[in-house]
């Protein structure tokens, strides 16, 4: 099993903060990787007015391709963080020319452009380096988006912050999810090392998801160029998510009514049961199977826990106002937040989406059994 860790606090963190629960958590990982998403950034990063910004791994030459396809379609650099590390790394942990975290200046005539599209373009590009890279196995992009950063390495976790000296201002956030990965590839792909992460939205899981395959034809039956890849079975649930706010329009609420819906009886007695009934058949090909316990990020910063029918995997959330932890062990939330008021902690079940919203006041639980908020 993997293990997982999130935060969010008003106040910005260190990723180390993440690490380091990890690190309690270790006998529920075997080191194989670490994976990092940050959002909500603080520092030089916040003050960068929405300007994209590019996270991956690159050789030399890789990184001199990427600075002249950038040059070709326009884009100018705005600020750049270089991880330079040594020639010789840590034992399990590859040897890597350039960690590279870039923002830039949108090319001109972008501001013209309506949102969607700019969001449109943004994925294509970051598509297009990726296909790059492995082409010539010289660029690694995890993501090229506004307030976010994301750092994935093979190695132990505690290894691998130190390598690279994750404890520095400059990746201070106020959102962070962290991932200490259990290796089931006999080759380890960095692009299936959570968490994963499309146009604003990312999920990182532990767990196995045996529906991968009908989730993953009918993701990309979509014609959404975005729906692609599939390294890991678990990729589907940061698309299912994607889908879920961008076409179909749902709020997290709905989440758990997609992946695990009510049996048809509980829904003739549900408030909302003509309309959970068409969408469970609209979404049938999206219906998981476990045990799955998955971990997310919305755009607007919400932060969210969900299970599935088995509920085989661990996880809790807890904190005090302002900042929150979500943990595949209580071990995690003990080290990170050991003042908290535990008799509030909260173990989601089967039916509960437990979420903590942008304004990290409370834990806010809803379960399946409610009605659901008026559709927009």
């Amino acid at each position: 099993m993997c293990r997982l860790f999130c935060l969010t606090s008003n106040e910005p963190q260190s990723p180390l903060m993440a690490i380091r629960a990890l690190d309690v958590m270790r006998e529920g990982h075997d080191g194989s990787g670490v994976g990092l998403f940050l959002t909500d950034l603080a520092g030089p990063f916040e003050e960068l007015n929405g300007a994209p910004i590019l996270s991956g791994i690159f050789t030399n030459e890789g990184l001199k391709r990427l600075d002249e396809l950038m040059k070709s379609v326009g884009f100018t650099t705005k600020y750049k963080l270089t991880i330079k590390v040594p020639k010789k790394p840590p034992r399990g942990v590859p040897r890597r020319d350039v960690y590279l975290i870039q923002a830039y200046d949108y090319p001109e005539g972008w501001e013209e452009l309506d949102r969607s599209e700019v969001e449109y373009r943004l994925m294509m590009l970051r598509l297009q380096l990726r296909r790059m890279g492995e082409e010539k196995e010289d660029i690694i992009v995890y993501s090229f988006w506004p307030d976010v950063i994301m750092i994935k390495e093979i190695g132990d976790p505690m290894t691998v912050a130190e390598y690279l000296q994750l404890d520095r201002k400059e990746l201070r956030a106020r959102v962070i999810m962290a991932q200490g990965r259990q290796n089931t590839n006999y080759d380890i792909n960095l692009y299936a090392c959570h968490p994963f992460f499309i146009q604003g939205v990312a999920t990182m899981t532990n767990g196995e998801n045996t529906a991968f395959v009908p989730i993953k034809e009918f993701l990309m039956s979509r014609g959404f160029p975005g729906y692609i890849g599939y390294n890991s079975d678990s990729e589907v649930f940061t698309h299912i998510l994607h889908y879920m706010l961008k076409f179909l329009g749902l709020g997290i609420e709905y989440y758990k009514h997609i992946i695990t819906p009510l049996p048809d009886e509980q829904l003739a007695q549900h408030p909302n049961g003509e309309f959970l009934r068409r969408l469970k058949h609209a979404c049938r090909q999206l219906i998981i199977d476990g045990p799955n316990c998955v971990i997310g990020c919305l755009p607007d910063k919400t932060v969210f826990m969900v299970q599935d029918r088995k509920k085989l995997r661990p996880g809790v959330v807890g904190g005090k106002p302002g900042l929150y932890a979500f943990s595949s062990e209580m071990c995690g939330l003990d080290a990170t937040i050991p003042d908290r008021d535990k008799s509030k902690d909260f173990q989601p079940m089967h039916l509960d989406t437990a979420i903590v919203y942008p304004d990290r006041t409370e834990v806010k639980v809803c379960s399946q059994k409610e009605p659901l908020p008026p559709l927009l």
